[in-house]
Order: C-alpha cells, then sequence, then structure tokens
C-alpha cells in the first residue's frame, strides 16, 4: 500500500525537528512574522503558508519550538473557534442559504447532513480537549428546511 500523499502537490513536512541549517530566521523574528499576519487578518492556515511562500521557512514549530496556533494565542489573536470548525459552520451556512432557494434539490440537503455531522464530531473533540467550552452547541438546521 502507498504512503498517503498529502497536499495538493503532494508535499511532505520536513523529517528533522531542528530547524534547517540554510533558514535564517531567529525564533523572535518568526514570532514576529507570525503575529504580523495575523493583524493583517490571516488565518493561522494561511500564515503558514505566507511564511513558507514568501520567507522560506518551512515550519514555524522546528524554529520556534511551538505552532502558530500558539504563538497566536500568547498574543491574544487566536480564533475563538477553531479555523477546521469555522469552515464547516461557513461551509453549512452556505448549504443552508442554497436550500431555503431551492428546497426540492436533495443532493445538497444529503450534503448539508454529511457537513452537519463532521461539526458534531469535531465539537465534540475539541470539548474533550478544552478547546471550546462544554455548552457550546450547533443548532441542526435540517428539520426547519424540510
Amino acid at each position: 500500500m502507498p504512503k498517503k500523499e498529502k497536499g495538493r502537490s503532494h508535499s511532505t513536512r520536513p523529517v528533522g525537528k531542528r530547524p534547517p541549517s540554510w533558514c535564517k530566521y531567529t525564533p523572535d523574528e518568526v514570532v514576529a512574522l507570525v503575529v504580523k499576519l495575523a493583524r493583517e487578518g490571516n488565518p493561522p492556515s494561511k500564515i503558514g503558508v505566507i511564511l513558507r511562500d514568501q520567507y522560506g521557512i518551512p515550519l514555524v514549530k522546528s524554529i520556534v519550538g511551538r505552532g502558530i496556533v500558539e504563538i497566536l494565542k500568547e498574543n491574544g489573536l487566536a480564533p475563538k473557534i477553531p479555523e477546521d470548525l469555522d469552515n464547516l459552520l461557513r461551509k453549512a451556512a452556505r448549504i443552508t442559504a442554497h436550500l431555503q432557494k431551492h428546497r426540492k434539490d436533495t443532493s445538497n440537503r444529503r450534503a448539508l447532513q454529511i457537513v452537519e455531522s463532521k461539526i458534531h464530531r469535531l465539537s465534540d473533540y475539541y470539548k474533550e480537549k478544552g478547546i471550546l467550552p462544554p455548552n457550546w452547541e450547533y443548532k441542526s438546521v435540517i428539520a426547519s428546511i424540510g
């Protein structure tokens, strides 16, 4: 069985835990760049892509010792809801708006059920980890559309 490829270009993460010898940024410079990019309104995943493509920083964690989200938490810039859950919530809202106009679109009704099940699974995980408060709840809208 072949090894799972990652990303659109089948890229793999750097192997070593130490920063590469060709990367000349200090940990303080990398933290400053992460904070600057977050203040410009970039989400954590986009910050990582910008640092990789424009600054040649392959992995923040190997240089600083902490991930991008941890750096943002220390500086009070972390998103209230994790980025992957937020993207699923936005997707569910888009599908719901579509279903308000097109009530007989059963394939998108099924897509909304799938997205909402992902939201529930992911929110349970984040509640266990303590990232979301225990009383956080997603209100399902499938029943109100039908």
